[in-house]
C-alpha cells in the first residue's frame, strides 16, 4: 500500500497589497495549493488569480486561530497543500509564529516565503533611501503602545526615538497625538520629516509628506486611522552625502582604488574623526 501524501503548509508573504509585488515563489505556492487562506482586507483579490481552479478559498477575516489550525490538521490528515497568505512580510506583525508553533508535530512540511514589507514599499514610493551615510545607518521598526497588544518594557516609541535615526512606525495612526508626543519626548525636533502612507500600493494609495510638528493635523485632516504607516527621521530629507562603496578612493575585491582619491578619502575621514565628539 502506497504511503499517504504528506501535507504541506506554505506561509506566503503577499507584500503590502499590490498583487504584482508577489515573488515568483509565492505565486507558485498559491498555484499549487489545494486550500488558500488569505486576508481579504489586507491583500488585493488579484493574488487569487494564481490559485488553481477548484482550490478551496477561505477568508481569514472570519476565522480564529483555532479555525485556521483546524484546516492545517485536515491538511495533515488528507495530504493537502495549504497556502496561508499574509500581508507584507510574515516576519512582521503577521501572527505567523503562533501558527507555526501549533503545527509542530502535525507532520506537515512547512515553508515560509518572505514578502515585501510595507515600510520598504513606502520608501520606494517616496523615492527615499532610509540609511543615508553620516545621517542614519539604522532603521527601527516598531509600533505605538496602547493598542490591542501590549508593548514589552523598554520598547516605547519615546525610547527608540532617542537614537534619532530612521523609524518606521506601524499600527499607530489612531493615536497620532500620542505618537507625536513620544517622538518629541525622545528628542526628535518638530521639523523632522515624516512620510505618511495610507494603503501603500493599493488603488486608494495616499502618500503625504509632513513633519512631526504637523503629523497629527495631517492624519486627522485625511481621517486616517488604519492601514497607515509612518516613516520618520532626518534621512527622509537628507542630501549631499555619499557612501564609500562607489567612491574612487575606496577599494574592494573587484575594484582598485585610485591612489589620489584614496589619499583624499583618508584625509577626509581623519578630519571627520577629529571633529566628532569622543
Amino acid at each position: 500500500m502506497a504511503d499517504a501524501p504528506t501535507g504541506r503548509l506554505t506561509v506566503v508573504g503577499a507584500g503590502p497589497g499590490a498583487a504584482d509585488l508577489l515573488t515568483f515563489r509565492a505565486a507558485r505556492a498559491i498555484a499549487e495549493a489545494d486550500v488558500v487562506i488569505w486576508a481579504a482586507s489586507l491583500v488585493q483579490a488579484e493574488v487569487l488569480d494564481h490559485a488553481r481552479e477548484g482550490a478551496e478559498i477561505l477568508d481569514s477575516a472570519a476565522m480564529s486561530l483555532e479555525d485556521v489550525v483546524a484546516v492545517y490538521e485536515r491538511a495533515a490528515r488528507e495530504g493537502l497543500k495549504v497556502a496561508r497568505i499574509h500581508s507584507g512580510d510574515p516576519a512582521l506583525w503577521g501572527g505567523t509564529q503562533e501558527q507555526l508553533d501549533r503545527v509542530e508535530g502535525l507532520g506537515l512540511e512547512v515553508e515560509v516565503i518572505p514578502g515585501v514589507s510595507s515600510f520598504s514599499a513606502v520608501a520606494a514610493i517616496a523615492r527615499r533611501e532610509l540609511t543615508i551615510p553620516e545621517i542614519a545607518q539604522s532603521v527601527i521598526l516598531t509600533r505605538l503602545g496602547g493598542g490591542k497588544t501590549p508593548m514589552p518594557p523598554g520598547e516605547e516609541v519615546r525610547e527608540f526615538a532617542r537614537h534619532g535615526t530612521t523609524m518606521a512606525v506601524f499600527l499607530s495612526a489612531a493615536r497620532s497625538g500620542q505618537l507625536v508626543e513620544e517622538l518629541l519626548e525622545g528628542g526628535y525636533p518638530t521639523s523632522t520629516p515624516v512620510v505618511v502612507a495610507y494603503q501603500a500600493t493599493w488603488p486608494e494609495e495616499l502618500v503625504l509628506r509632513c513633519t512631526i510638528g504637523t503629523l497629527e493635523e495631517t492624519v486627522k485632516e485625511h481621517k486616517l486611522w488604519k492601514h497607515t504607516l509612518f516613516l520618520v527621521g532626518p534621512a527622509l530629507s537628507a542630501s549631499g552625502t555619499r557612501s564609500h562603496l562607489y567612491h574612487p578612493g575606496h577599494f574592494h575585491g573587484f575594484r582598485r582604488a585610485d591612489p589620489v582619491a584614496r589619499r583624499a578619502l583618508k584625509a577626509e575621514n581623519a578630519e571627520k574623526t577629529e571633529r566628532s565628539p569622543s
